[in-house]
């Protein structure tokens, strides 16, 4: 069923349909549904429908709407669209009186309409599976305790940190992840029912009504605006491609955790792969997806944006394509959110410690404080570094005589400030890799996140 044949003297030709019709709009069927109650109950209320009409047209998207919940709903191959499948199921239901339900309507109004329902419900979700995983995080957190591990910087051993500390970094992004799905909402939570094909129309609609009934924070200010604009579809898809790079780097460290040469991490064999030709391999392939899929989502907002940037104004067919990217995206992200929370909710994590040379700066901190200028101390810890190194030892190695050759402000006493432990223990820094401020983390994420 097509809702444009009038001036047409012949049908569709079979390409033509193979072409344009795209059924990735199915899954807004009962957003479809849903908005077409509220259109009713509106033109009943001003008078383009009679009560009789506004009963049995409610009635019959009732049992439609039924039907989608119940995933009962059948689709017939000459459907063009979700919009002209309800009106034709409605028609099978009530005859006649359902082709008065597009009254004052245009699919260029409808399936925005549909579109931003879809998305609002869709943002909070995202944004639940989202603290989801950061809960997950804050609780391997405080289970992984007063682990100390090195941070890296370039790929190479930095400073030392607590592992949790480490873990919460990946918290905090997720918590800047899911506030952009909250913020969005905003500008996804107008009504644009009523804008018509591009210009309203002469009939006595009432916008506002249907946005209140539809729980919109409000109407449409401009029609042409209202019918065009997909710049929420694209924030919609920059959230989901920002997050997933988040998802991306994270899973890059599993990925290099699991590895023997960092061993630091196993995870649950109901969350790993094998290799079909090597019988030890235990292949962490949700974190290497995820990866993986972070492109093709990057690709969605990049199909977005280009898709909007030479349209005038206002509803073009272009605009068809907008379903299948933000769609896609959506569900990537879901699933990826999901599988990553399995993966490291089932990790066990036993870093090897970090090497004995991670703790140069404490050195050279400490004779900061003792009136050294930085660069002084940073060039002869620098030499400490050196030499030892060469010798295969690191400052673990070192002795009260060669900390005293390095820099006569050094003491035996700072022999004790060379463990990874202690540079953790002496950290002063607000927000820094202390267990101080670990534990400052834990409380604040767990409160943002009840």
């Amino acid at each position: 069923m097509t809702l444009w044949g009038g001036r047409f003297e012949e049908g569709p030709a079979e390409v033509l349909w193979r072409f344009t019709v795209d059924d990735s709009d199915r899954r807004l069927l009962v957003d479809d549904v849903t908005g077409s109650l509220a259109h009713a109950a509106m033109l009943g209320d001003v008078g383009l429908l009679s009560e009789d009409e506004v009963v049995d047209i409610v009635t019959g998207l009732r049992a439609v709407l039924e039907e989608a919940t119940g995933g009962e709903f059948e689709w017939s191959d000459g459907d063009e669209d979700v919009h002209s499948a309800v009106e034709r199921r409605l028609y099978e239901l009530i005859g006649e009186t359902a082709g008065k339900l597009h009254t004052g309507r245009s699919r260029n109004d409808q399936v925005c309409l549909d579109l931003r329902l879809y998305l609002r419900r869709a943002a909070e979700e995202r944004a639940g599976q989202i603290s989801d995983l950061a809960k997950v995080l804050v609780a391997v957190a405080e289970e992984v305790g007063d682990t100390v591990v090195a941070s890296y910087t370039h790929v190479q051993q930095a400073q030392p940190v607590p592992l949790a500390h480490h873990l919460l970094a990946y918290a905090w992004m997720l918590q800047r992840d899911r506030d952009r799905f909250l913020d969005v909402n905003p500008r996804i939570d107008v009504s644009p029912l009523g804008a018509g094909a591009s210009a309203g129309g002469r009939l006595p609609l009432d916008p506002e009504q249907t946005a209140a009934v539809l729980g919109f924070a409000s109407a449409f200010t401009n029609s042409m605006d209202a019918v065009a604009s997909r710049d929420f579809v694209a924030e919609y898809a920059f959230c989901c491609s920002q997050t997933m790079v988040t998802l991306s780097r994270l899973s890059e460290e599993l990925v290099l955790w699991a590895s023997d040469e960092f061993g630091w991490v196993t995870f649950g064999d109901a969350f790993t792969t094998g290799s079909s030709a090597m019988p030890h391999k235990k292949n962490p392939d949700i974190a290497e997806l995820v990866r993986g899929k972070t492109a093709t989502v990057i690709g969605d907002l990049t199909a977005l944006l280009t898709l909007q940037k030479g349209l005038p104004l206002t509803y073009n067919r272009d605009l068809q394509e907008d379903k299948r990217a933000v769609f896609h995206a959506d569900d990537t992200l879901s699933l990826a959110l999901a599988a990553l929370s399995g993966m490291v909710e089932s990790a066990d994590f036993h870093p090897p410690p970090p090497s004995g040379m991670v703790t140069a700066l404490d050195l050279a901190e400490l004779l900061v404080e003792r009136g050294v200028p930085f660069r002084r101390a940073h060039q002869a810890i620098g030499g400490l570094v050196a030499g030892l190194a060469a010798e295969g030892r690191t400052l673990l190695d070192a002795s009260a005589g060669e900390l005293y050759a390095a820099q006569p402000q050094l003491v035996p006493e700072d022999l004790d400030e060379l463990t990874a432990e202690a540079s953790v223990a002496a950290r002063v820094t607000p927000g820094g890799g202390s267990m101080e401020s670990v534990r400052r983390q834990l409380s604040e994420l767990r409160r943002r996140l009840a």
